[in-house]
């Protein structure tokens, strides 16, 4: 197969960087994107020792319960914090359809043959068979499908605690719609231990995403850690026009 030129892998609607420069500085994450991040972030933070304490109370107070509600707070805190999460969760969906080519759905779902192809060469980079990044702006392939299966645990989450919800719910809630679920997951017990394990999951995804995030940005040096912050990123003028792709062009810059 013969290599791709350079008009034939030019990301759709780029905007040529100026010639007498190496590294721009690009927009990448909105506004949204960076909200709903941090959002996720930190209900995720008061959700799990939240839902740590409700499956396993390890604080125990002197005297009535009715005095302390402890296990009150704690499920308060839980419920408002899903409800953070949810709306945070369902923003970054609407805006994989409303925001900037970064942010899209089709870069977290290789959709297209070329991010197919890039699949590999990522991959390739990872297992460090290759000297420097293939250089994506926003997420490459391997990245977007990545954050693809951990959307999938975001709505397991959400699914499994609505269900959960709907055991001490009010008879008057508008949550006790989904109790038919409640036997499709096997029973609480079932979607509780479900529950409990995404939880690990994520965590376990939380510390893979911090130290693949701080890797990046000593490796490619594009401020990775910091426009999760402000949004922007530095980045090599021909990623711009290229977006990632400059590797299928160059390749030797990558095997020298």
């Amino acid at each position: 197969m013969s290599t791709p030129t350079p008009e034939t892998i030019v990301e759709p609607g780029s905007v040529p960087p100026p010639a007498d420069t190496d590294l721009v500085r690009i927009y990448v994450w909105e506004w949204p994107v960076r909200l709903a991040h941090w959002l996720i972030v930190i209900s995720i933070f008061f959700l799990s020792w939240t839902g740590l304490y409700i499956g396993r109370p390890f604080l125990i107070s002197a005297g009535e319960a009715r005095q302390q509600f402890l296990m009150g707070t704690a499920k308060t805190i839980h419920f408002y914090s899903a409800i953070v999460f949810t709306m945070a969760v369902l923003v970054r969906v609407i805006w994989m359809f409303t925001g900037n080519r970064f942010s899209r759905w089709n870069k977290f779902i290789p959709f297209t043959r070329r991010r197919r192809q890039a699949l590999r060469p990522v991959l390739k980079y990872y297992l460090f068979g290759l000297r420097k990044p293939p250089g994506f702006v926003g997420h490459n392939p391997l990245a977007g499908l990545t954050y693809s299966l951990v959307f999938l645990l975001y709505f397991t989450a959400i699914g499994t605690g609505i269900v959960l919800y709907t055991v001490d719910a009010h008879i008057h809630s508008p949550l006790k719609v989904f109790s038919f679920l409640l036997p499709l997951l096997g029973g609480p017990q079932t979607a509780r231990w479900i529950h409990h394990v995404v939880m690990w999951l994520l965590w376990g995804f939380a510390v893979h995403h911090v130290y693949s995030a701080i890797l990046m940005s000593q490796v490619e040096a594009n401020a990775t850690i910091e426009s999760i912050f402000s949004g922007y990123k530095f980045v090599h003028r021909d990623d711009v026009t290229y977006s990632g792709y400059r590797f299928l062009v160059h390749k030797d810059e990558h095997h020298g």
